[in-house]
């Protein structure tokens, strides 16, 4: 682990492997980095330098509790300052969920930064209903509940976790945290910019992975599809389901490495060869690749 400075502020990343192919990795909302880990692991496997990361106010990172800290835009600012503190030229930029978004944002304030996008469950327009549904409650409670919410993080905090799934580690880490700055977080986000405009992204040349899943309706796989047909470089992985790239990742790990691979092969930030798996048609037809 390791920490670089942003506005008075510690933001912590962890690299993995070796290489001047480098992938940078972010978390979904109040989880943190060690989410990624599992997939980091992997690519650095096949001789990626991986960097997975921590907004501020997840992780290890500083927790402040003024909301002004928090939204997409300035969490992309953070993921742009940490390539400047890597002495990063571009990078091939990825996450899930909201570093799903924050990868979006990215790219349309430094696009010359970008190799490629890796957009796992992406939050745009059709999952606005859910997302109000699930995160309301959430907040109410971090907010007016914040006494109860501290009992339950001290007891999240004493639970192993090495005799937790993993899944159930990320969402213990998560618990544990003071409810205060997650608040804040979440305040930030929902009346924040959720991510660019599609006018925006329709404009974005990096070749772009876009993984979405069925059966969750806070990360609809109709918005997974149409990003994947905005992009002018986009293609479009269906997962079995939202915890496969946890649990059994080899599928998926083994089509991201390729597509990795492939971004640094082609001319940076430009459109992929005719004859690239990149170069896919605009409107794909929306049934399953699980067995591709």
């Amino acid at each position: 682990m390791a920490y670089f400075g942003y506005h008075g502020h510690k933001l912590a990343y962890t690299i993995h492997g070796r290489g001047k192919r480098t992938t940078v990795l972010m978390p979904a909302l109040l989880l943190s980095q060690k989410m990624q880990t599992p997939l980091a692991g992997d690519l650095a496997s096949h001789g990626n330098r991986v960097v997975t990361f921590d907004f501020l106010g997840h992780g290890v990172s500083d927790r402040p509790r003024e909301m002004s800290r928090y939204s997409t835009s300035e969490f992309a600012r953070q993921a742009l300052a940490l390539l400047d503190h890597l002495e990063l030229d571009q990078a091939v930029v990825g996450g899930t969920s909201l570093g799903a978004n924050v990868t979006l944002e990215l790219a349309s304030v430094a696009p010359e930064r970008v190799r490629g996008m890796l957009i796992e469950m992406p939050v745009l327009d059709n999952a606005i209903p859910a997302c109000a549904a699930a995160f309301t409650p959430l907040l109410f409670g971090l907010t007016f509940g914040e006494p109860a919410m501290k009992v339950l993080a001290r007891g999240a905090k004493w639970v192993p976790r090495q005799v937790v799934p993993f899944a159930a580690e990320l969402f213990l880490d998560a618990l544990s945290q003071d409810p205060g700055p997650s608040a804040a977080v979440l305040q930030g986000i929902l009346f924040g910019r959720t991510a660019p405009d599609r006018s925006v992204r329709q404009t974005f040349k990096a070749p772009a992975l876009v993984i979405g899943h069925r059966r969750d309706p806070v990360h609809p796989f109709s918005d997974a599809d149409q990003l994947a047909a905005e992009l002018p470089n986009g293609r479009l992985i269906d997962a079995n389901s939202i915890i496969e790239l946890r649990v059994r990742p080899a599928r998926l790990t083994a089509k991201i490495a390729e597509f990795v691979d492939e971004c640094w092969r082609s001319g940076a930030g430009a459109a992929a060869p005719a004859n690239s798996a990149a170069a896919t048609p605009k409107r794909r037809p929306r049934s399953r690749a699980a067995g591709a």
